[in-house]
């Protein structure tokens, strides 16, 4: 039976669009019916899928101006909302650029056993399903559905019921391109959903939190189908000594406060050499306390609302957990009811150590907690001191030497002189340590070969071998 769902605009609170979940039934039929379109989908070969999937998304972009209205409405901010949109280009033509040779079966090669060749084939999953997380509702789910259609899969994608208004438009897309809408659906729902997907469908990818994705993981495990999660961050930033402290302070702001931090990626914990420390806070607090927030206008100020209201009550704990330890707060630190949402100011903490919620889990949120360090040893160790391992950052005035510490970091992405680089470097593959992830990385070659099989043809090109070479008088002579 279908369920309706309330859903919440982040900017007044209010429950103001609602959506139907299918139940498994439903979602087994679409299954079946994506399942036996996406044998047609894949005779039509890399080049075709292509052209298709150029044609959508240049249609979608022609007119992108209702899914970017509806995806500004789901997560209260506008900028972020147009890049994202704007964005399906881009993966569209660099997928299409890397299929044909990705994708492509290889000439016979030989094998090292003498007289053997063997010849390759690349199968596609049947159904792959997506089911991608609130904070970039249109981006994450691109990332994983753009490279499995070019591959030859057919896809269902459930994205999150917290930001779910862009689907009835980009639906209205697909319909005009009916060779894609045959083999990429998109279906509301919420955690029921999703495991009635993973149920129904032949490999998941999954971003979202570790809570959630040890559930999916689990769950494909059951049906012995392949999971790729990209889970939560607790990004460390090392500011190694005589960096230059203008820049470190502005690369720490961006990348923790874009997206109001509202990202896997964001820097969650910065560590400072002792004798910079003073410095970087007072100007870290200057450059915080001069962004402004998005409110009333979305088309102004720096930072939108907290789209998930639950992610206000996570950052307060944090804030709060903090502060009975020891901690203060240097600016901002309030979560903050503006026109019904919610909203939270740059916030700076110091005094801070691993004792902290702030310091070991993640938060989510536009916050910078500082510690000092006195030894690149003890900052490496500070940096490690985590269950995750998503990505890291590393400042300081040699490329060399920043590299030498990123190499010592327990995590999959290192940005050098910046932070959050992989929201825009898609071509290096990664993969995510501890818990911040599992499966083949969506970053690189591997962001679509992992959507195909491999098939090994073995040929015997000498004469092959009858019941008399098992003879064991044989070993007799």
């Amino acid at each position: 039976m279908t369920r309706q769902m309330h859903v919440r605009n982040p900017r007044t609170g209010v429950a103001d669009y609602s959506i139907d979940a299918p139940d498994a039934d439903e979602i087994a039929g679409i299954a079946a019916t994506l399942r036996a379109a996406q044998v047609d989908w894949h005779a039509a070969g890399v080049a075709g899928r292509c052209d298709i999937l150029r044609r959508w998304a240049e249609a979608l972009l022609a007119d992108a101006g209702a899914v970017t209205a509806a995806l500004s409405t789901d997560t209260g901010r506008h900028l972020i909302s147009v890049i994202e949109v704007q964005a399906l280009r881009g993966i569209v033509e660099g997928w299409c650029a890397r299929a044909p040779e990705l994708l492509a079966e290889p000439d016979e090669w030989p094998s090292v056993t003498a007289g053997v060749g063997i010849r390759g084939q690349q199968i596609p999953y049947g159904v792959v399903g997506v089911i991608s997380p609130w904070n970039f509702p249109f981006l994450l789910s691109m990332i994983d559905s753009i490279p499995a259609l070019i591959a030859g899969c057919s896809v269902i994608v459930k994205p999150s019921e917290v930001t779910p208004r862009f689907i009835e438009p980009l639906q209205r897309s697909l319909a005009t391109v009916p060779e894609l809408a045959a083999v990429f659906r998109w279906i509301t729902g919420d955690g029921q959903t999703g495991a009635a997907l993973i149920d129904n469908v032949d490999a998941i990818a999954f971003t979202g939190s570790v809570r959630t994705g040890r559930i999916v993981g689990e769950s494909a495990a059951r049906a012995f189908i392949p999971c790729f999660l990209e889970l939560g961050g607790k990004d460390p930033a090392i500011v190694l000594p005589e960096a230059d402290l203008d820049l470190a302070t502005r690369i720490v702001l961006r990348a923790s406060v874009q997206a109001t931090g509202q990202a896997c990626q964001s820097l969650e914990r910065i560590y400072v050499h002792e004798s910079g420390y003073d410095e970087f806070v007072e100007m870290l607090v200057d450059k915080a306390e001069k962004v402004e927030l998005s409110y009333p206008d979305p088309r102004a100020g720096h930072i939108g609302p907290l789209i998930f209201a639950q992610q206000g009550d996570i950052i307060a704990a944090h804030l709060a957990d903090a502060v009975a330890k020891g901690a203060m707060v240097r600016t901002g630190g309030e979560v903050e009811e503006l026109g019904g949402g919610l909203w939270i100011r740059p916030t700076v903490v110091t005094g801070v150590d691993h004792s902290m919620q702030l310091m070991t889990e993640e938060t989510f949120g536009p916050v910078m907690p500082i510690m000092s360090y006195r030894t690149i040893d003890e900052a490496v160790e500070l940096a490690n001191d985590t269950n995750y391992g998503l990505s890291a950052s590393v400042i300081g005035p040699d490329i060399d030497a920043c590299a030498v510490v990123g190499r010592r970091i327990k995590a999959g992405a290192i940005s050098i002189n910046d932070g959050g680089m992989t929201t825009e470097v898609y071509d290096a593959p990664h993969d995510s340590f501890l818990l911040s992830g599992l499966g083949a990385s969506r970053m690189g070659d591997t962001g679509i070969t992992r959507f195909v099989r491999r098939r090994a043809l073995l040929i015997r090109h000498a004469q092959a071998q009858g019941i008399d070479s098992l003879d064991e008088r044989l070993m007799a002579n």
